[in-house]
């Protein structure tokens, strides 16, 4: 299995984002997650594709190859904004399906638009919204805190959705041999991320836990060798 890890901007300096960015890719992010909350679906009000095109030239590696952008959409009704952030250089386009009058379509929509498309969950949501669009789902994110601000504590009954997100995954990789990339957000932390990863998850957003540290280097190395006691 592949782990991958994506701080969330949501935790960075505003002041200085693309400072920031190019830091964490330094320090051997994999990708970076660019939360967007409206303060109608959420009770937050954060950043839009101005900022998502901003960014993008920063989210390369010291190669010059690009990171993916991984945009959560915390906003409701989603499919206004999703082709904004497919100009803007999203590479991933999350929603909630609470989000959207039609789920099918605003999968589509994105994947019209040339991006990745996913789904999220919240605590609370049932995974029954994947029963019809597992064909269409390129990305699954479980919810491990409610959403709208960052720094709260892990709900542990996330690892039970995880778990069960990884059994409709693997059967949908048999049927059509797709990647589906299982991703947790929400109180992640470097003493319960190998825990994560043992219920099914393969990509991590982080963001205070990285960059409320000083040294990101040092804080994603302890990640991976958490991860890599799970390859073992």
């Amino acid at each position: 299995m592949t782990f991958r890890l994506a701080p969330s901007i949501l935790s960075a300096d505003f002041a200085r984002l693309g400072d920031e960015v190019r830091a964490v890719i330094a320090a051997g992010a994999d990708v970076i997650h660019f939360d967007v909350m409206d303060n109608h679906f959420v009770p937050n009000l954060t950043i839009g594709p101005m900022v998502c095109e901003a960014l993008r030239p920063h989210s390369k590696r010291a190669d010059g190859s690009k990171i993916p952008i991984d945009v959560h959409l915390m906003a409701k009704p989603v499919d206004r904004i999703v082709p904004d952030f497919a100009k803007a250089g999203a590479d991933i386009i999350s929603f909630h399906p609470e989000a959207s009058d039609h789920v099918d379509r605003t999968l589509g929509l994105i994947r019209e638009h040339g991006c990745k498309a996913g789904l999220v969950f919240n605590p609370a949501t049932s995974l029954s919204y994947l029963d019809y669009v597992m064909d269409k789902v390129d990305l699954i994110l479980i919810m491990s805190v409610n959403p709208g601000f960052g720094g709260q504590k892990f709900i542990p009954s996330a690892m039970t959705k995880l778990a069960a997100a990884k059994k409709r995954i693997a059967v949908e990789v048999a049927r059509s041999g797709r990647e589906i990339w299982l991703e947790v957000d929400g109180g992640v932390k470097t003493d319960n991320i190998a825990d994560i990863a043992r219920a099914g998850a393969d990509t991590f957003v982080a963001g205070s836990a990285i960059f409320g540290r000083s040294d990101y280097l040092a804080t994603i190395n302890a990640m991976r060798s958490e991860l890599a006691k799970v390859r073992a």
